[in-house]
């Protein structure tokens, strides 16, 4: 009897160990998110060990997340979904069928995965692009860009900029009926970062002659050069997206080779020809007080000029937005920012707050104190999440009374 309860006592003990997770006592939903991010690291470290035995990499692993997740485009009684292409790009598309004779609002949305995992037919994406067209009587065009570690930067930017521009146009837009003074851009953490870096491009595009009325950034990711910043201290270890998950993402937008990866665990991997980008992401000039706490600040040392050569995408403003002067940020249109404080990627859409104010951009900042990133995904059951909830809630609020 005594082995039998020791032998108890130690799985439990390891079960548990495991479990934890270093949530915060204001967050809702603790054991939920305890337990899925159990879930989330058993993939992880399953991922790890069979890229370490060469039989997949990391990344392919983890893209068993989507596959699970996947559900076929089905229309209802009041969207019409299917599952298209524009401009050879696939696209998820949905179109309310209410009011046909009025003019519709339109959303384009890129979903999240750190640029590697993810997609437009994913439960959750399914989900929050079908409730926004219902809502607002919105078209959504959700957007399967390519994915790495098969396909790097700029193919992701590449495939969404394709299909804005696409879609941007008379033709296009009077085909579904769309109101072209009430189009914007959406997207969720690297969905967020391509969203930011598609709005700054269309600005300097004279092909495009529509405006986008708004652009909506999810927790977004907007800067390479610096993975020190105070939200990435205090939230390593966080639920859904630790810094070392983060990472990976954005090494592998850039390349497989590992260096990089260690480079920037050890924040040295910032080319030489960066020093003069980093006034664009001091966070001690950019944050405000309450995020700085008892941070102190020090310029990121350099790594040597090589990965500069080899990666140029490691300081283009495509793959990192937050990388631009003023100038190229001013006439930016209505911007909506949600960050969350227990999130690596805080800091980098309080940044981003700030120099667009600084630029004389109107912004919005939903700033949720509860809440981790990745929320907004998870609004199905049996993974939804309280604090997913109201941020969606307030999402399509503000969408209804904005676009």
């Amino acid at each position: 009897m005594g082995i039998k309860f020791l032998g108890l006592l130690m799985v439990s003990v390891l079960v548990a160990y495991y479990l934890y997770s270093p949530v915060p006592e204001n967050v809702e939903d603790c054991w939920k998110l305890m337990l899925l991010n159990a879930v989330l690291r058993t993939v992880g470290h399953v991922a790890t060990i069979a890229e370490k035995l060469g039989f997949a990499n990391y990344m392919d692993v983890m893209m068993k997340i989507t596959i699970i997740e996947y559900t076929p485009p089905a229309s209802d009684e009041k969207v019409i979904v299917t599952d298209t292409k524009f401009n050879d790009v696939p696209v998820r598309l949905y179109v309310p069928k209410g009011q046909p004779d009025t003019l519709k609002r339109a959303m384009i949305y890129l979903h999240g995965g750190g640029w590697c995992v993810g997609g437009s037919g994913m439960k959750s994406y399914d989900f929050l692009s079908r409730w926004t067209s219902e809502k607002l009587n919105a078209v959504v065009v959700s957007v399967d860009y390519r994915l790495a570690p098969k396909y790097h930067f700029p193919a992701q930017f590449e495939d969404v900029y394709a299909v804005v521009k696409y879609f941007l146009q008379s033709s296009v837009l009077d085909q579904y009926n769309v109101d072209s003074s009430r189009v914007c851009v959406s997207g969720d953490s690297a969905g967020g970062n391509l969203a930011a870096a598609v709005a700054q491009q269309l600005l300097h595009d004279p092909e495009v002659k529509v405006k986008l009325k708004i652009q909506v950034l999810i927790y977004p990711a907007l800067q390479t050069i610096d993975l020190d910043l105070p939200s990435y201290r205090e939230n390593e270890n966080m639920p859904i997206l630790p810094k070392s998950l983060m990472v990976r993402f954005w090494s592998q937008y850039f390349t497989n080779d590992t260096s990089l990866k260690e480079a920037m665990e050890t924040n040295q991997h910032g080319p030489t020809e960066s020093s003069g980008l980093y006034k664009f992401v001091n966070w001690s000039h950019w944050l405000p007080e309450r995020f700085k706490k008892s941070h102190i600040y020090t310029t990121p040392s350099h790594g040597s000029s090589k990965f500069g050569q080899k990666y140029p995408g490691l300081l283009d403003p495509r793959a990192a937005p937050l990388l631009v002067d003023e100038t190229k940020l001013r006439g930016l249109p209505l911007t909506y920012i949600i960050t969350c404080q227990y999130d690596v990627l805080r800091d980098d859409g309080i940044m981003y707050v700030s120099r667009l104010r600084e630029a004389g951009v109107p912004v919005i900042h939903d700033h949720v104190e509860d809440a981790v990133h990745g929320a907004i995904s998870f609004l199905t059951s049996p993974l939804t999440l309280s604090m997913g909830q109201k941020m969606s809630n307030n999402y399509i609020e503000w969408l209804n009374e904005n676009l």
